[in-house]
C-alpha cells in the first residue's frame, strides 16, 4: 500500500514538473515571439522614419510626374510642379506622400503595412484608424511607443506605432497651429502578418513523450522497490536456513488464530517439535551436516501441512512449532505422529543417538477448546512445551499430549 502511494505521489510530482516545464517553455516562447515581433516592427519604423528625415532635410524633393505619381493635390506650394521640358515635368514629394507610396510598395511586395498619420491630417488618406487615434492620444500623455498583437478578419497581426516629432521643416506643409502639442506631429504605424510561430505541437508532443518516459521509469523503479521490499519482507519473516517462517511471524500468527478461537469457539492446537540429540549430531558430523538436517526436517514438516490455515515455523535452534486451527487434540496428535514417522523413515544416521542411532524427533501437543478454556496464547505455548518435555523424559522419538 505504501509503494502504491509512493508510485502515485511520484507520478503526480513528475507530471506536475512536466506541466510546469511545458507552461514555462510556452510562456518563454510567447515572450520571444512578442520580442521578435516588436524588434522587427521597430526596425521597419526606424527605416521609414530615416527615409522621412532624409526628405525633410531637403527643402524640396522632386520626382517625374507619372501615372502612379501624380501631383499631390493637398500640397499648397506655388513651386510644387517644375516643367523641365516638353517631355518632363517634376512634382514635389513631401514626406507624407513619399511614405504613402513606399507603403503601397511594401504592402504589395512583403505584406507589411505602415501608415503615416496624425489627429489633424491634411490628406484624408492619412486619417487615423480608431486604434491609431487612441494611440496618438496616448502619445500626448507621454507614451513612447505601442506594440500589441491584434486580430483582423480571423488573422493575427502585430501592430506597432511610435510618434513623429516636429521640426521647422514640417512648417513647409503644415501651419503652426495644425501641429499637436508636445512637438508630436503624428505617428507611423507598422502592421505585420509575419509573426514568429510558436512550436506548440512540438512543445506539447515533446513534453508528452518526456512525461510518458518519466512515468515508465517511475513505474519500473516502483516495481524494483516492490521486489526489493518483498525480498526484505521475506528475509524478515522467513528463516534463511530452513526456508520456512521464523519465530517472529509465528508470534504474529498465533495472536490472530487465538482471537479467531475466542470468537468462533473452535479448537486450536499447537505441536512443538525438537530434534533428538541434535547437539551430538553436530559434534559427530559437523555444522554443515547439522544445517542440512535442520533443513530436511523443516521441509518434511512444511510439506505435511494439508490446509491453507495450517502453519509451521522454526521456533529456535533445533525446535519447530506447528499451528493447527480448528483441530482438536486427537487430530493434532495424529498429525504429530505422522510427522514423527516420516522423520524416522528417513533413517538419517546419528550414531550417538541411543538407542535408535538415527535422527528422530520428539513432539508435544496442546489444545484449547470450550471444555478446556485458556486465557492466553502464551499459556497454550507453555502447555505444548511441557508436553514436549514429557516426550523427552519418557525416551524421546514419541508424541505426548498435555492433559489438565
Amino acid at each position: 500500500m505504501k509503494l502504491k502511494r509512493f508510485f502515485f505521489l511520484s507520478l503526480l510530482i513528475w507530471m506536475s514538473l512536466v506541466l510546469s516545464s511545458f507552461f514555462w517553455n510556452y510562456t518563454a516562447a510567447s515572450k520571444e515571439q512578442e520580442r521578435v515581433a516588436l524588434e522587427s516592427a521597430k526596425t521597419v519604423f526606424n527605416y521609414i522614419n530615416i527615409t522621412r528625415l532624409w526628405n525633410t532635410q531637403h527643402a524640396a524633393v522632386y520626382v517625374p510626374i507619372t501615372k502612379n505619381t501624380p501631383p499631390n493635390p493637398y500640397l499648397k506650394n506655388p513651386n510644387k510642379n517644375i516643367k523641365v521640358n516638353d517631355d518632363l515635368t517634376l512634382t514635389q514629394i513631401n514626406p507624407a506622400y513619399m511614405i504613402q507610396q513606399i507603403a503601397d510598395i511594401a504592402m504589395e511586395e512583403n505584406g507589411v503595412q505602415f501608415h503615416f498619420t496624425s489627429l489633424t491630417p491634411i490628406n484624408p488618406i492619412n486619417r487615423p484608424t480608431e486604434l491609431e487615434a487612441t494611440v496618438l492620444k496616448e502619445f500626448q500623455t507621454g507614451l513612447k511607443e505601442k506594440g500589441m498583437f491584434i486580430s483582423k478578419e480571423g488573422h493575427q497581426y502585430y501592430f506597432y506605432m511610435a510618434p513623429i516629432y516636429t521640426d521647422e521643416s514640417c512648417f513647409n506643409c503644415h501651419k503652426m497651429h495644425d501641429l499637436l502639442d508636445h512637438n508630436i506631429g503624428g505617428g507611423i504605424s507598422v502592421t505585420s502578418s509575419y509573426i514568429m510561430k510558436i512550436p506548440f505541437m512540438a512543445l506539447l508532443l515533446g513534453h508528452i513523450i518526456i512525461g510518458l518516459v518519466g512515468g515508465v521509469v517511475i513505474f519500473l523503479a516502483t516495481q524494483k522497490l516492490k521486489s526489493a521490499y518483498r525480498i526484505i519482507q521475506e528475509q524478515a519473516t522467513i528463516d534463511s536456513l530452513t526456508g520456512i517462517p521464523n519465530r517472529r511471524i509465528f508470534s504474529e500468527r498465533i495472536i490472530t488464530e487465538f482471537k479467531h478461537h475466542l470468537r468462533d469457539k473452535q479448537p486450536l492446537s499447537i505441536i512443538m517439535c525438537d530434534i533428538d540429540y541434535f547437539k551430538r549430531f553436530n559434534d559427530t558430523y559437523g555444522h554443515l551436516a547439522g544445517d542440512q538436517c535442520l533443513t530436511t526436517v523443516a521441509q518434511i514438516i512444511q510439506k505435511s501441512l494439508k490446509r491453507p490455515v495450517d502453519f509451521c515455523a522454526r521456533y529456535g535452534g533445533e525446535e519447530f512449532i506447528i499451528l493447527l486451527p480448528e483441530t482438536d487434540q486427537q487430530g493434532a496428535k495424529h498429525f504429530a505422529e505422522i510427522i514423527r514417522q516420516k522423520i524416522e523413515a528417513l533413517k538419517i544416521p546419528n550414531e550417538n543417538a541411543i538407542p535408535y542411532k538415527i535422527v528422530t524427533i520428539s513432539l508435544g501437543v496442546a489444545t484449547v477448546n470450550e471444555s478446556t478454556p485458556i486465557s492466553s496464547y502464551e499459556k497454550l505455548i507453555h502447555q505444548a512445551d511441557k508436553a514436549l518435555y514429557m516426550a523427552k523424559e519418557q525416551g524421546r522419538n514419541q508424541v505426548q499430549t498435555f492433559n489438565n
